[in-house]
């Protein structure tokens, strides 16, 4: 999703998202199977991995981090996440 610009969501919306922590890079991979797939540097220690994924949404999806609500799945790799107003 990273590259040509800045995706807009103009109404909250929910994702799934797959989460991988302790990647080399933070990054938007892309969908599979109807899942976002993002990658953070982080360690899911003490929600530190989650803290990324939701700056790394806000700045892909162009909105404020406070936009950025993981709904379910803070222990978990799979989580569903809303972005928007």
């Amino acid at each position: 999703m990273s590259g040509s610009g800045k995706a807009k969501v103009p109404r909250a919306t929910r994702i799934e998202v797959r989460v991988q922590p302790r990647a080399s890079s933070n990054q938007v991979i892309g969908y599979r199977d109807g899942v976002l797939r993002v990658r953070v540097q982080a360690s899911p220690i003490d929600g530190a991995a989650n803290d990324a994924l939701v700056r790394l949404l806000a700045d892909e999806f162009g909105v404020a981090r406070r936009q950025v609500r993981i709904v379910s799945g803070f222990g978990s790799r799979n989580k569903i996440v809303e972005v928007g107003p």
